[in-house]
């Protein structure tokens, strides 16, 4: 499913926030992504997203060779995947429904069926009823269910999280594991890139940890 060989990425500057690093996640897996702050985290998640590209080696996703792939068809390859960000990216100037409603949008799904799929996920994170709401309106783990919903609406085969429980209260943050795990049971694959350990035991251990770039 996702296979990392030799990765490497170099910023300008000659730093390097990924080293050499190989792995393998088979399809269906929940992986976490762990380390120190600055250990690479991100940027992996992001070279996975096909948001940055790698310096070196490759990164097979799906069988396709992200590495290789064309600038053009890189917006056709992330519609495989559901990307929650750390800073969620939500549109403050619409409602929560149309937030969720516009990666259906940009797929081009007509414009009934993309407000039942978009209803149906907010259904799922428990936010229908807050459908005509500003996302200012919502408290932090009502915006971070919404941009699980925005990621997952599209019904993608790879779901990516950097830092989803950060800055939340426990109840919060249990609340947003409990969503990962029912998309896990579905069969979907997740990597979730983050500090905070209550994750180990709700990934069964599988861990990809960081330390300075490299696989430690």
């Amino acid at each position: 499913m996702i296979v990392a060989n030799s990765l490497t990425k170099r910023y300008p500057g000659g730093f390097e926030a990924l080293a050499g690093v190989s792995f393998e996640i088979r399809a269906g897996e929940m992986i976490l992504v762990t380390g120190h702050s600055g250990a690479g985290k991100t940027t992996l998640v992001k070279l996975i997203a096909s948001i940055e590209r790698p310096t070196s080696g490759s990164l097979v996703v799906n069988g396709q060779n992200l590495s290789a792939l064309r600038r053009s068809a890189i917006p056709y390859v992330r519609r495989h995947f559901g990307m929650i960000f750390q800073d969620q990216k939500l549109l403050f100037d619409r409602t929560t429904l149309d937030n969720v409603m516009l990666p259906l949008q940009i797929a081009g799904l007509p414009h009934r069926d993309a407000v039942r799929r978009a209803q149906a996920a907010l259904d799922k994170v428990g936010l229908l009823a807050r459908e005509k709401a500003n996302p200012i309106a919502l408290s932090g783990g009502e915006q971070q269910r919404l941009a699980i919903a925005r990621a997952v609406v599209n019904r993608p085969t790879v779901l990516l999280a950097d830092e989803p429980t950060a800055n939340l209260d426990h109840e919060s943050a249990h609340d947003i594991r409990s969503l990962f795990a029912e998309f896990h049971r579905v069969g979907v694959t997740i990597v979730v890139a983050t500090h905070d350990q209550s994750w180990i035991e709700l990934c069964h251990g599988n861990t990809l940890r960081l330390d300075h770039g490299r696989l430690a």
